[in-house]
């Protein structure tokens, strides 16, 4: 009789698969720390899932991060150049603004 063995050798085959991609690696230092942890966490599920996005956020999601803040610090500055523009117009117009309300 002869032993039909096809799953074992996918098995095999994805263990390696896992391995080479460095998912078996990753999730055995998520599980030592979680075993390391001195006060566990309620919800060891979210405890996984939170470390195992220590990746962070997909590259096109980085990307149009950076340039909204490229976008608004270029507001922030245009917008700090027109408030010196009032202030000096204002001045201006008003030499003595403040000085006049003392007194």
């Amino acid at each position: 009789m002869t032993t039909f063995r096809p799953a074992d050798s996918k098995r095999e085959e994805f263990r390696k698969y896992l391995e080479k991609a460095g998912v078996l690696d990753s999730l055995t230092k998520i599980l030592v720390s979680l075993y390391e942890e001195p006060e566990k966490p309620n919800n060891a599920l979210d405890f996984l899932k939170q470390h195992l996005n220590v990746a962070g956020p997909e590259t096109a999601d980085v990307e149009a991060l950076r340039l909204q803040v490229s976008e608004l610090q270029q507001k922030v500055e245009q917008l700090q150049d027109e408030n010196k523009e009032l202030k000096s117009k204002l001045q201006q117009e008003n030499p003595d603004g403040e000085q006049g309300s003392e007194g």
